[in-house]
């Protein structure tokens, strides 16, 4: 037997705050849980303001949306292994060729997808209107995207005025937009 003696109790203080941070932690944490939950329900940012966001192309150019005000941009979300952005990405460089004398900004934004493939996509359909990554998902999760193709419309005051989910045709590309570019 060792004649030390045992160590007394923790007092019934250090206790009840050991409970009260544990039950504090677990609280903050079903609030983020649900935070989570409530965004990914809430679904795509359709209206109002755009977010903010800073694309930096893959040619190196930094591109700032709020930079864009005073033009219409359409913000295009793909990825190389999206095989219902091959059928659009046609479309939206003819719409880019069409459209950029009229005040109309293009921006591509790669969505979890390696920059060699990227690149190979971009040359293999011969996209020349901006186009770069979207590191660490920032610009999805700012607006909400649920998967790709998902092309946003932002007016020039900023306002998302239309998002249209899965490929866009001619026909409703040009629908869309030429209603945001008459003077």
């Amino acid at each position: 037997m060792s004649d030390t003696p045992a160590p007394p109790p923790p007092a019934p203080r250090a206790r009840n705050f050991g409970r009260l941070l544990l039950w504090g932690g677990l609280a903050a944490l079903l609030a983020l849980v649900g935070f989570g939950l409530y965004r990914t329900q809430a679904g795509p940012v359709s209206s109002g303001p755009a977010p903010d966001f800073t694309l930096t192309t893959f040619d190196g150019e930094t591109i700032r949306l709020a930079d864009l005000k005073g033009q219409v941009v359409v913000v295009n979300f793909w990825a190389s292994w999206c095989k219902p952005c091959e059928e659009e990405a046609a479309t939206l460089e003819a719409g880019w060729q069409k459209y950029r004398d009229q005040g109309v900004s293009f921006l591509g934004v790669d969505y979890v997808d390696t920059e060699p493939e990227a690149r190979a996509y971009l040359e293999r359909f011969g996209i020349t209107y901006p186009n770069g990554p979207d590191l660490g998902t920032r610009i999805s999760q700012a607006l909400r995207i649920r998967g790709v193709p998902e092309t946003y419309f932002v007016d020039r005051q900023g306002t998302i005025v239309r998002v249209k989910i899965g490929p866009i045709e001619m026909s409703e590309l040009q629908s869309i937009l030429d209603p945001l570019v008459k003077p």
